[in-house]
């Protein structure tokens, strides 16, 4: 499943109103023709989620999209069922989500299936990516889609936090993109890559459907002139044909409708 330019304009205008009137950050955006991982995130997880399905929302906590309450409103009134699951107490704070679980998704189980699994920047956490994959393929129904929405291991943000001490994130985090102590969590990124979420949803009945390096000029937004040189290089490397060093990844995978065996 494709997602259209037009798609993506729609969730930013969604987000931050028509042209004419927006914000200084996302007219900064727009001018240069930006769009966020986010922007694209939504934007897929919006053609989805049809009328009536049955969703199931991993480790989103008490957010479905953080930056985008109005869509989260709409989904989770579109779709006819919506799971919350995580570990994290947060998860009781989730306004949208009909079903509270507080628990990994491994011990998580549903009398029924769903149709749509999500897993928004949760990826990079997973310890034991091969059981969470696992049970998210059983929770799947025949035909029901995956969508993975993460980091790229090699991007540098997630290189410097591989590296630096896990009790300095929530004060760099803080001080650059001014997040909550409680949204902070340990990376392990056992599957940060294309080549391994690949390799796991192979083993798990799970066909790739779609996958997408998204540029993420994001580091910086806080501070204009800092963005302004994020979003200049953007453009110049997008003019060579060259990949933006700092990106995330969204992959759609699709479960088999045949019986495995």
């Amino acid at each position: 499943m494709n997602v259209t330019p037009a798609d993506v304009m729609s969730i930013f205008q969604m987000k931050y109103g028509a042209p004419d009137s927006l914000g200084p950050n996302p007219r900064r955006r727009f001018r240069y023709g930006y769009f966020s991982p986010d922007d694209y995130y939504e934007a897929l997880v919006d053609k989805l989620v049809t009328p009536g399905c049955r969703w199931l929302d991993v480790g989103g906590g008490r957010d479905v999209f953080p930056n985008n309450l109005e869509l989260s409103r709409r989904l989770a009134e579109r779709c006819g069922w919506l799971t919350g699951v995580d570990p994290s107490p947060n998860i009781h704070e989730n306004p949208y989500a009909r079903e509270k679980v507080q628990a990994f998704i491994e011990e998580y189980r549903s009398p029924e299936p769903f149709d749509l699994l999500t897993m928004r920047m949760v990826a990079e956490h997973v310890t034991e990516p091969d059981a969470a994959v696992a049970a998210m393929a059983r929770l799947l129904k025949p035909g029901g889609r995956l969508v993975i929405y993460t980091i790229n291991k090699f991007s540098p943000v997630s290189a410097i936090a591989w590296v630096t001490p896990f009790w300095l994130h929530h004060p760099i985090k803080k001080f650059v993109w001014r997040t909550e102590a409680k949204d902070t969590f340990p990376v392990a990124y056992r599957m940060n890559t294309q080549w391994q979420l690949q390799r796991l949803a192979r083993k798990h009945g799970l066909t790739e459907e779609s996958f997408a390096h998204l540029d993420d000029c994001r580091t910086f937004f806080r501070f204009k002139w800092l963005n302004y040189v994020e979003l200049t290089i953007w453009k110049v490397l997008r003019a060579v044909r060259l990949q933006y060093p700092e990106n995330c990844l969204l992959g759609l995978y699709r479960k088999s409708e045949k019986p495995s065996g």
